[in-house]
């Protein structure tokens, strides 16, 4: 069997059909409920044949803070890895039930952790459902009979934290791009926790990340491009932010298909400078 290879971090429902059972491919389910939406998601009983599920929210965060989604240490991401069977050598292909909302975190947090052999499915479960491809129930999911034995290379490149903001935010050769909504961004609207100021991060702009999803889908690479030359960003330091860390990776990843690699996200985002004492807010 040919060994498998990404051109790109993201994958059509026809790419993973075709190599659904390779030997070296685990794919995972990364479903978690939108913060601002009290619906489940259409399928939640329902999963991908074979998807293991990865528990962004208990598993996969550091569970020490109260600050929700933060990224666990790369020991503790590594033994959670090794607890779904996830070795170095596997290609992974994550999704989610949203078709395009959680499986970005996912995507950043492997190559944060050092692996590069991964994928997110463009258009997620909808789409896989809607080509008739094999579900199956999470009752009936198929877990690891074997340990993997995944050992994560942390790469703090890719990850940023409140004192580099407050010496980053305002470098004229560096742009923070907040993902959440236009009322969010400039307190218009409430944050959907109760405890946190409005506004947003000094000289950051806001990119909400519908503007570069349709139907599920991220816009094709063109499109991508011209949402992002609008922020005449070309040559400079790229630093995304959202509520949580869960929508800033959407654009993170739209980014890196349209060419960018000078990239992080700001792991804490709004539910971290939201709530610190002594920090700028801008409205």
């Amino acid at each position: 069997m040919k060994p498998l290879k990404f051109t790109q971090p993201l994958v059509s429902v026809s790419w993973l059909s075709e190599h659904l059972d390779h030997p070296d491919l685990i794919v995972l389910d990364a479903t978690i409920k939108k913060v601002t939406s009290t619906k489940e998601a259409k399928s939640a009983n329902l999963q991908i044949k074979n998807a293991r599920f990865f528990d962004i929210k208990k598993a996969f965060s550091d569970t020490t803070t109260d600050i929700p989604n933060m990224l666990p240490t790369p020991e503790a991401f590594s033994e959670a890895c090794r607890n779904i069977g996830i070795s170095n050598h596997h290609k992974i292909v994550v999704y989610d039930q949203l078709g395009i909302y959680s499986s970005p975190r996912v995507w950043w947090m492997f190559k944060t952790m050092g692996h590069e052999n991964i994928a997110v499915l463009d258009g997620g479960l909808p789409a896989w459902k809607g080509a008739n491809m094999p579900c199956e129930t999470m009752d009936n999911s198929s877990n690891p009979t074997e340990r993997g034995d995944f050992k994560a290379m942390f790469d703090q490149d890719l990850t940023t934290d409140s004192k580099s903001i407050l010496a980053e935010m305002n470098n004229k050769n560096t742009l923070i791009l907040d993902a959440r909504s236009p009322g969010r961004f400039t307190a218009q609207e409430p944050e959907p926790r109760a405890s946190l100021k409005g506004g947003h991060i000094p000289n950051s702009m806001n990119l909400h990340y519908t503007k570069i999803v349709r139907d599920g889908h991220l816009l094709p690479v063109g499109e991508l491009k011209e949402v992002l030359d609008d922020f005449n960003i070309e040559n400079k330091k790229l630093i995304f932010t959202c509520g949580s860390g869960i929508t800033a990776c959407i654009i993170m990843l739209a980014a890196n298909l349209a060419g960018y690699d000078n990239v992080s996200v700001y792991d804490g985002s709004w539910s971290e400078w939201g709530q610190l004492d002594g920090v700028p807010i801008a409205c």
